[in-house]
Protein backbone atom coordinates (compact mmCIF):
# COMPACT_ATOMS: atom_id res chain seq x y z
CA UNK A 1 0.00 0.00 0.00
CA UNK A 2 1.25 3.48 -0.90
CA UNK A 3 1.06 6.14 1.81
CA UNK A 4 1.67 9.89 1.40
CA UNK A 5 2.26 12.38 4.19
CA UNK A 6 1.27 15.94 3.28
CA UNK A 7 0.62 19.16 5.15
CA UNK A 8 1.63 22.76 5.72
CA UNK A 9 5.33 23.46 5.90
CA UNK A 10 6.49 22.97 9.49
CA UNK A 11 3.46 20.86 10.44
CA UNK A 12 5.64 17.86 11.20
CA UNK A 13 4.87 15.71 8.15
CA UNK A 14 8.53 14.72 7.66
CA UNK A 15 8.83 13.74 11.31
CA UNK A 16 5.64 11.68 11.11
CA UNK A 17 6.77 10.09 7.83
CA UNK A 18 9.97 8.98 9.58
CA UNK A 19 8.21 7.76 12.72
CA UNK A 20 5.69 5.78 10.67
CA UNK A 21 8.38 4.25 8.45
CA UNK A 22 10.42 3.21 11.48
CA UNK A 23 7.27 1.81 13.09
CA UNK A 24 6.63 -0.34 10.01
CA UNK A 25 10.27 -1.44 9.84
CA UNK A 26 10.23 -2.56 13.47
CA UNK A 27 7.14 -4.66 12.73
CA UNK A 28 9.12 -6.49 10.04
CA UNK A 29 6.95 -5.20 7.20
CA UNK A 30 8.56 -4.84 3.76
CA UNK A 31 8.72 -1.15 2.89
CA UNK A 32 10.43 1.62 0.98
CA UNK A 33 10.42 5.23 2.15
CA UNK A 34 10.83 8.02 -0.40
CA UNK A 35 11.79 11.63 0.28
CA UNK A 36 9.70 13.60 -2.20
CA UNK A 37 9.92 16.97 -0.44
CA UNK A 38 11.70 20.00 -1.86
CA UNK A 39 13.55 20.10 1.48
CA UNK A 40 15.33 16.76 1.66
CA UNK A 41 15.26 16.02 5.39
CA UNK A 42 13.73 12.54 5.65
CA UNK A 43 17.08 10.74 5.93
CA UNK A 44 18.06 12.89 8.92
CA UNK A 45 14.60 12.52 10.46
CA UNK A 46 15.11 8.75 10.24
CA UNK A 47 18.39 9.04 12.13
CA UNK A 48 21.16 9.87 9.67
CA UNK A 49 23.68 12.16 11.34
CA UNK A 50 23.36 15.78 10.22
CA UNK A 51 27.03 15.78 9.21
CA UNK A 52 26.62 12.69 7.00
CA UNK A 53 25.38 12.58 3.42
CA UNK A 54 22.91 10.07 2.01
CA UNK A 55 25.03 7.60 0.04
CA UNK A 56 22.76 6.37 -2.76
CA UNK A 57 22.29 8.59 -5.83
CA UNK A 58 19.01 10.55 -5.98
CA UNK A 59 16.35 9.29 -8.36
CA UNK A 60 16.37 12.58 -10.28
CA UNK A 61 20.05 12.08 -11.19
CA UNK A 62 19.28 9.04 -13.36
CA UNK A 63 15.81 9.74 -14.74
CA UNK A 64 16.87 8.78 -18.27
CA UNK A 65 18.22 5.39 -17.19
CA UNK A 66 15.12 4.79 -15.09
CA UNK A 67 12.94 5.48 -18.14
CA UNK A 68 14.97 3.04 -20.25
CA UNK A 69 14.56 0.34 -17.62
CA UNK A 70 10.83 0.82 -17.14
CA UNK A 71 9.80 1.12 -20.79
CA UNK A 72 11.33 -2.30 -21.46
CA UNK A 73 10.01 -3.61 -24.77
CA UNK A 74 6.76 -1.61 -24.73
CA UNK A 75 6.34 -0.72 -28.44
CA UNK A 76 4.19 2.30 -27.58
CA UNK A 77 7.12 4.05 -25.87
CA UNK A 78 9.72 4.45 -28.60
CA UNK A 79 12.47 6.21 -26.62
CA UNK A 80 13.36 7.72 -23.27
CA UNK A 81 12.79 11.16 -24.81
CA UNK A 82 9.13 10.34 -25.45
CA UNK A 83 8.59 8.87 -21.99
CA UNK A 84 7.28 11.58 -19.67
CA UNK A 85 6.56 11.37 -15.96
CA UNK A 86 2.92 10.39 -16.52
CA UNK A 87 3.56 7.70 -19.16
CA UNK A 88 1.54 4.71 -17.92
CA UNK A 89 2.79 1.13 -18.19
CA UNK A 90 1.57 -1.13 -20.94
CA UNK A 91 2.31 -4.56 -22.33
CA UNK A 92 6.08 -4.91 -22.56
CA UNK A 93 6.80 -2.41 -19.79
CA UNK A 94 9.01 -3.55 -16.92
CA UNK A 95 6.96 -3.69 -13.74
CA UNK A 96 8.60 -3.57 -10.33
CA UNK A 97 8.26 -5.56 -7.15
CA UNK A 98 8.92 -3.79 -3.88
CA UNK A 99 12.67 -4.06 -3.18
CA UNK A 100 12.95 -6.44 -6.11
CA UNK A 101 16.19 -7.48 -7.79
CA UNK A 102 16.21 -4.63 -10.28
CA UNK A 103 18.46 -1.74 -11.23
CA UNK A 104 16.32 0.94 -9.61
CA UNK A 105 16.18 -0.55 -6.13
CA UNK A 106 19.74 -1.81 -6.41
CA UNK A 107 21.18 1.63 -7.15
CA UNK A 108 18.96 4.02 -5.27
CA UNK A 109 18.04 2.37 -1.96
CA UNK A 110 20.08 2.91 1.19
CA UNK A 111 19.04 1.78 4.64
CA UNK A 112 18.81 4.41 7.35
CA UNK A 113 17.95 3.17 10.85
CA UNK A 114 16.65 -0.04 9.29
CA UNK A 115 14.43 1.77 6.77
CA UNK A 116 15.12 1.32 3.02
CA UNK A 117 15.12 4.87 1.67
CA UNK A 118 15.19 6.52 -1.75
CA UNK A 119 15.51 10.27 -2.25
CA UNK A 120 14.33 12.53 -5.04
CA UNK A 121 17.26 14.91 -4.89
CA UNK A 122 17.67 18.46 -3.71
CA UNK A 123 16.57 21.51 -5.67
CA UNK A 124 19.88 23.31 -6.19
CA UNK A 125 21.23 26.48 -7.80
CA UNK A 126 21.51 24.92 -11.26
CA UNK A 127 17.72 24.46 -11.26
CA UNK A 128 16.90 28.08 -10.46
CA UNK A 129 15.08 29.79 -13.30
CA UNK A 130 15.07 26.70 -15.55
CA UNK A 131 13.04 24.06 -13.75
CA UNK A 132 10.32 23.57 -11.18
CA UNK A 133 10.76 21.10 -8.37
CA UNK A 134 8.00 18.89 -9.71
CA UNK A 135 10.25 17.96 -12.63
CA UNK A 136 12.48 16.19 -10.11
CA UNK A 137 9.50 14.17 -8.93
CA UNK A 138 9.08 12.63 -12.38
CA UNK A 139 11.16 9.59 -11.48
CA UNK A 140 9.06 9.02 -8.35
CA UNK A 141 5.85 9.17 -10.37
CA UNK A 142 7.22 6.72 -12.93
CA UNK A 143 8.39 4.42 -10.14
CA UNK A 144 4.94 4.37 -8.53
CA UNK A 145 3.24 3.94 -11.93
CA UNK A 146 5.23 0.77 -12.58
CA UNK A 147 5.25 -0.68 -9.06
CA UNK A 148 3.10 -3.68 -8.19
CA UNK A 149 3.04 -3.70 -4.40
CA UNK A 150 1.45 -6.62 -2.62
CA UNK A 151 -0.49 -7.10 0.63
CA UNK A 152 1.47 -6.14 3.72
CA UNK A 153 3.99 -4.09 1.71
CA UNK A 154 4.32 -0.35 2.16
CA UNK A 155 5.66 2.69 0.32
CA UNK A 156 5.86 5.79 2.55
CA UNK A 157 6.38 9.11 0.75
CA UNK A 158 7.13 12.44 2.40
CA UNK A 159 5.54 14.85 -0.07
CA UNK A 160 6.25 18.52 -0.72
CA UNK A 161 4.50 20.97 1.57
CA UNK A 162 1.11 22.59 1.13
CA UNK A 163 -1.29 22.26 -1.79
CA UNK A 164 1.77 22.16 -4.07
CA UNK A 165 1.35 18.39 -3.96
CA UNK A 166 -1.50 18.84 -6.46
CA UNK A 167 0.75 20.38 -9.12
CA UNK A 168 1.02 16.95 -10.78
CA UNK A 169 -0.92 13.70 -10.88
CA UNK A 170 1.38 12.22 -8.24
CA UNK A 171 -1.27 12.74 -5.57
CA UNK A 172 -3.42 10.01 -7.21
CA UNK A 173 -0.69 7.37 -6.84
CA UNK A 174 -1.49 6.57 -3.20
CA UNK A 175 -3.87 4.26 -1.40
CA UNK A 176 -3.99 6.55 1.64
CA UNK A 177 -2.98 10.17 2.19
CA UNK A 178 -2.32 11.36 5.73
CA UNK A 179 -2.77 15.11 6.05
CA UNK A 180 -0.79 16.41 9.02
CA UNK A 181 -2.61 19.34 10.65
CA UNK A 182 -1.49 21.51 13.53
CA UNK A 183 -4.13 23.17 15.74
CA UNK A 184 -3.77 26.50 13.91
CA UNK A 185 -5.90 28.39 11.40
CA UNK A 186 -3.15 28.31 8.74
CA UNK A 187 -2.79 24.56 8.97
CA UNK A 188 -6.55 24.09 8.82
CA UNK A 189 -6.70 26.25 5.66
CA UNK A 190 -4.25 23.87 3.94
CA UNK A 191 -6.43 20.97 5.07
CA UNK A 192 -9.47 22.57 3.42
CA UNK A 193 -7.60 23.08 0.14
CA UNK A 194 -6.39 19.50 0.14
CA UNK A 195 -9.78 18.07 1.05
CA UNK A 196 -11.44 19.87 -1.88
CA UNK A 197 -8.84 18.72 -4.41
CA UNK A 198 -8.85 15.15 -3.10
CA UNK A 199 -12.65 14.92 -3.15
CA UNK A 200 -12.71 15.82 -6.84
CA UNK A 201 -10.82 12.62 -7.65
CA UNK A 202 -12.06 10.39 -4.85
CA UNK A 203 -8.68 10.33 -3.11
CA UNK A 204 -8.97 9.03 0.47
CA UNK A 205 -7.47 11.31 3.12
CA UNK A 206 -7.26 11.13 6.88
CA UNK A 207 -6.11 13.88 9.21
CA UNK A 208 -3.38 13.38 11.78
CA UNK A 209 -3.43 16.14 14.36
CA UNK A 210 0.06 17.08 15.45
CA UNK A 211 1.75 19.11 18.22
CA UNK A 212 -1.34 18.88 20.39
CA UNK A 213 -0.60 20.31 23.82
CA UNK A 214 -3.95 19.98 25.56
CA UNK A 215 -7.71 19.71 25.40
CA UNK A 216 -8.14 23.13 23.76
CA UNK A 217 -5.93 22.09 20.83
CA UNK A 218 -7.85 18.85 20.41
CA UNK A 219 -11.22 20.60 20.54
CA UNK A 220 -10.00 23.08 17.90
CA UNK A 221 -9.06 20.23 15.55
CA UNK A 222 -12.33 18.41 16.12
CA UNK A 223 -14.28 21.60 15.40
CA UNK A 224 -12.49 22.38 12.13
CA UNK A 225 -11.67 18.88 10.82
CA UNK A 226 -14.57 16.81 12.10
CA UNK A 227 -14.74 13.16 11.12
CA UNK A 228 -11.59 13.40 8.99
CA UNK A 229 -9.55 13.46 12.22
CA UNK A 230 -8.20 9.93 12.52
CA UNK A 231 -5.83 10.40 15.45
CA UNK A 232 -3.46 12.94 16.95
CA UNK A 233 0.07 13.18 18.30
CA UNK A 234 1.04 15.15 21.38
CA UNK A 235 4.13 17.30 21.76
CA UNK A 236 7.00 14.82 21.91
CA UNK A 237 10.08 15.04 24.12
CA UNK A 238 11.35 11.98 22.20
CA UNK A 239 11.27 13.91 18.90
CA UNK A 240 12.75 17.03 20.50
CA UNK A 241 15.65 14.99 21.90
CA UNK A 242 16.33 13.49 18.47
CA UNK A 243 16.29 16.92 16.85
CA UNK A 244 18.79 18.14 19.43
CA UNK A 245 21.06 15.13 19.04
CA UNK A 246 20.39 13.82 22.55
CA UNK A 247 19.52 10.32 23.75
CA UNK A 248 15.88 9.79 22.81
CA UNK A 249 14.59 7.13 25.17
CA UNK A 250 11.23 5.71 24.09
CA UNK A 251 8.47 7.27 22.03
CA UNK A 252 5.53 8.34 24.18
CA UNK A 253 2.80 5.71 24.57
CA UNK A 254 0.14 8.03 23.14
CA UNK A 255 2.20 8.74 20.01
CA UNK A 256 3.03 5.08 19.57
CA UNK A 257 -0.68 4.32 19.71
CA UNK A 258 -1.27 6.99 17.04
CA UNK A 259 1.20 5.22 14.72
CA UNK A 260 -0.67 1.97 15.32
CA UNK A 261 -3.90 3.72 14.33
CA UNK A 262 -2.26 4.93 11.10
CA UNK A 263 -1.14 1.43 10.15
CA UNK A 264 -4.61 0.02 10.89
CA UNK A 265 -6.17 2.66 8.63
CA UNK A 266 -3.80 1.76 5.80
CA UNK A 267 -4.35 -1.97 6.25
CA UNK A 268 -8.12 -1.45 6.10
CA UNK A 269 -7.86 -0.04 2.57
CA UNK A 270 -8.63 -2.26 -0.41
CA UNK A 271 -6.28 -2.02 -3.36
CA UNK A 272 -8.12 -0.60 -6.37
CA UNK A 273 -5.90 -1.24 -9.40
CA UNK A 274 -8.62 -0.27 -11.89
CA UNK A 275 -9.00 3.23 -10.40
CA UNK A 276 -5.23 3.55 -10.09
CA UNK A 277 -4.78 2.87 -13.80
CA UNK A 278 -7.73 5.07 -14.77
CA UNK A 279 -6.20 8.02 -12.94
CA UNK A 280 -2.81 7.31 -14.53
CA UNK A 281 -4.31 7.40 -18.02
CA UNK A 282 -6.43 10.48 -17.26
CA UNK A 283 -3.48 12.56 -16.06
CA UNK A 284 -1.26 11.31 -18.87
CA UNK A 285 -3.79 12.47 -21.47
CA UNK A 286 -4.05 15.83 -19.70
CA UNK A 287 -0.28 16.26 -19.73
CA UNK A 288 -0.02 15.14 -23.33
CA UNK A 289 -2.53 17.76 -24.49
CA UNK A 290 -1.21 20.53 -22.25
CA UNK A 291 2.53 20.34 -22.97
CA UNK A 292 4.02 16.90 -23.56
CA UNK A 293 2.95 16.45 -27.20
CA UNK A 294 4.59 19.74 -28.13
CA UNK A 295 7.66 19.05 -25.99
CA UNK A 296 8.34 15.63 -27.53
CA UNK A 297 6.95 16.10 -31.02
CA UNK A 298 4.83 12.96 -30.61
CA UNK A 299 1.18 12.18 -29.94
CA UNK A 300 1.62 10.71 -26.48
CA UNK A 301 -2.00 9.63 -26.26
CA UNK A 302 -0.82 6.68 -28.34
CA UNK A 303 1.21 5.48 -25.36
CA UNK A 304 -1.97 4.36 -23.61
CA UNK A 305 -2.41 0.60 -23.97
CA UNK A 306 -6.18 -0.06 -23.80
CA UNK A 307 -5.61 -3.78 -23.25
CA UNK A 308 -3.31 -3.33 -20.24
CA UNK A 309 -4.70 -4.18 -16.80
CA UNK A 310 -2.51 -3.13 -13.88
CA UNK A 311 -1.84 -5.22 -10.80
CA UNK A 312 -0.49 -8.69 -9.93
CA UNK A 313 -2.06 -10.23 -13.03
CA UNK A 314 -0.13 -7.82 -15.25
CA UNK A 315 3.09 -8.79 -13.49
CA UNK A 316 2.36 -12.48 -13.99
CA UNK A 317 1.62 -11.91 -17.68
CA UNK A 318 4.84 -9.92 -18.11
CA UNK A 319 6.93 -12.63 -16.45
CA UNK A 320 5.27 -15.34 -18.58
CA UNK A 321 5.95 -13.41 -21.77
CA UNK A 322 9.59 -12.88 -20.82
CA UNK A 323 10.08 -16.56 -19.98
CA UNK A 324 8.41 -17.62 -23.25
CA UNK A 325 10.61 -15.27 -25.27
CA UNK A 326 13.73 -16.56 -23.53
CA UNK A 327 12.73 -20.18 -24.12
CA UNK A 328 11.96 -19.53 -27.78
CA UNK A 329 15.30 -17.82 -28.38
CA UNK A 330 17.13 -20.73 -26.74
CA UNK A 331 15.32 -23.49 -28.65
CA UNK A 332 17.21 -25.31 -31.45
CA UNK A 333 14.65 -24.26 -34.05
CA UNK A 334 15.39 -20.64 -33.26
CA UNK A 335 19.15 -20.96 -33.79
CA UNK A 336 20.86 -20.31 -37.08
CA UNK A 337 24.01 -22.12 -38.13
Amino acid sequence: MRVAFVGKGGSGKTTLSALFARHLARSGAPLVAIDGDINQHLAHALGLDEDDDFGAPPLSSRTGEIKDHLRGTNPRVVSRETMVKTTPPGRGSRLLRLLGDDDIHGRHVERVAGVPLMVTGAFDESDLGVACYHSKLGAVELYLNHLVDGPGEYVVVDMTAGADAFASGLFTRFDMTFLVVEPTRKSVSVYRQYREHAAEFGIPIAVVGNKVTGEDDLLFLKEHVGDDLLTHCVQSSYVRAQEQGREQGELEAHNLHALTRLKAAVDARTKDWATFQRHAVEFHLRNAAAWANDATGHDLAAQVDPEFRHGPEAFAATEYAAESAAAESASPSALSF
